[in-house]
């Protein structure tokens, strides 16, 4: 029996329209809702900081009030979803009570835990898990005062529990992509969790519809060609038992559905293509057949699977300082070295003033400095100028932030776009990361 799963979102502040226009028709078995990236943790640790019952992608709930109204008339939907992410328990109980506010009680949440290593972090180093940097190999004790948080991409293992106890909503934490999708298709199909070329078949499903539009016709190199993007259709894959599938997307939705935007797709943040790893398998993916069947539907066969890894991939993030960005628009002529010029003066002044950042990033953006060596130069009639610093010390970051306005009076002419005040200063979080032996990290299920 085909299984029809949707994702209406690919990160969190996407399109909260899409959920619901998936849903609409009535023929999806399953949402999945991708909320996390490896900021979008960082982003989540700050607010948990501030207020142990955050850490969670809010937007699900406000998504969840109106997928109710689907959810009384569809009783075969059921959703997936990471927007647990630092705080899968709290944003369960919220889920819960909406849920019982209307008037459906008897859906239950299952709650997917465990991926927060950060409660757990000293025991872990000492009990000899290093958690070294993957690129130059330095341990995590060398930063370990400035961790904000640790988190491990889990599997579909924890999904594939939640439903077979009766979840109709599953909520996690970090897990990885693709494994919102692998969870439903084991738990439907009743794959083995070594049933390796199913399993891979359904990571290249997961991977092509976890980032939501981008395989329906965002970011499509040519765009041009594209339906109604203001309106476009999120994915749907319609998977059968021997783990091929069709990719497509709701009927009369924009965007487009081709063999291009699919393979596009599938490459898209891919080290090896022969070698994608999980945590629920090392997926091929040169050995997928992809077939453009026309009227938005592509079909995808083959894809073979090796052993899963060991290993857990380990996202960690850790204080590393602060930053600001500004930005002042210079028109008329000779407009980009008059930017260049306006950069200059502002690091002078902050400079003879005694604050020396550490980083300091000047662009022209309009003159090719974008694409720097790429994009052809010109003398455009305006340009952006973008000045950012990053320091320690926070007070030096305050002091360049004051240095953009007195530009106005004080430099070439043609400087303007100062009104939106004095740029932020903002915390740096630093990405570190680390694997983590799957034997010390314990995945917990529980239902709400």
């Amino acid at each position: 029996m085909t299984l029809r799963i949707g994702n209406g979102s690919g990160f969190w502040g996407d399109n909260l329209d899409a959920p619901i226009e998936l849903v609409r028709d009535g023929q999806l078995d399953f949402l999945t809702l991708e909320y996390l990236a490896e900021l979008t943790m960082s982003i989540l640790a700050l607010q948990k900081k501030r207020n142990p019952q955050a850490g969670y992608a809010s937007d699900f709930l406000d998504v969840l009030e109106r997928l109710v109204p689907f959810l009384r008339a569809q009783p075969q939907l059921r959703i997936v979803t990471n927007a647990g992410g630092l705080n899968p328990g709290d944003c369960a109980r919220r889920a819960r009570s909406i849920l019982d506010q209307a008037g459906l009680p008897d859906a239950r949440i299952g709650v997917v835990s465990g991926s927060d290593l950060l409660p757990e972090l000293d025991r872990l180093l000492a009990e000899g898990h290093a958690l070294k940097h993957l690129d130059h190999g330095e341990p995590l004790w060398s930063i370990r005062d400035r961790v904000v948080s640790a988190d491990a991409y889990l599997g579909a293992a924890g999904i594939v529990h939640a439903l077979a106890k009766g979840a109709r909503i599953v909520i996690t934490g970090r897990v990885a992509d693709a494994s919102l999708t692998v969870g439903p298709l084991r738990h439907h199909f009743g794959w083995a969790e070594n049933d390796w070329d199913r399993l891979a078949a359904a990571t290249v499903a997961g991977h092509l519809i976890e980032c939501g539009a981008q395989a329906t016709g965002g970011l499509w190199y040519r765009w041009e060609e594209c339906s109604d993007l203001a309106g476009v259709g999120y994915p749907v894959v319609e998977c059968e038992a021997d783990g091929s599938f069709v990719i497509t997307k709701p009927t009369n939705s924009g965007g487009a559905v081709n063999r291009e935007t699919v393979a596009e797709q599938l490459l898209y943040e891919v080290n090896d293509p022969a070698a994608y790893h999980t945590p629920d398998v090392v997926a091929d993916f040169t050995s997928v057949e992809i077939t453009d069947l026309g009227c938005d539907r592509v079909q995808v066969r083959g894809g073979r699977g090796q052993p899963a890894p060991d290993s857990y991939k380990v996202s960690i993030a850790y204080h590393d300082g602060f930053t600001a960005a500004g930005t002042l628009v210079i028109a008329g002529p000779k407009a980009a070295a008059k930017a260049r010029l306006c950069g200059e003066i502002l690091l002078t002044r902050l400079r003879r003033a005694g604050f020396n950042p550490e980083h300091v990033h000047v662009e022209v953006l309009g003159a090719g400095d974008s694409l720097p060596g790429v994009l052809p130069t010109a003398d455009p009639p305006e340009v952006v100028l973008r000045v950012a610093v990053r320091d320690p010390r926070r007070e030096v970051v305050e002091r360049f932030t004051k240095e953009f306005a007195p530009l106005v009076t004080s430099g070439p002419p043609g400087v303007t776009g100062y009104t939106t005040g004095r740029p932020a200063v903002r915390e740096v979080h630093a990405y570190w990361p680390a694997l983590i032996s799957q034997k010390a990290v314990a995945p917990r299920v529980e239902l709400i």
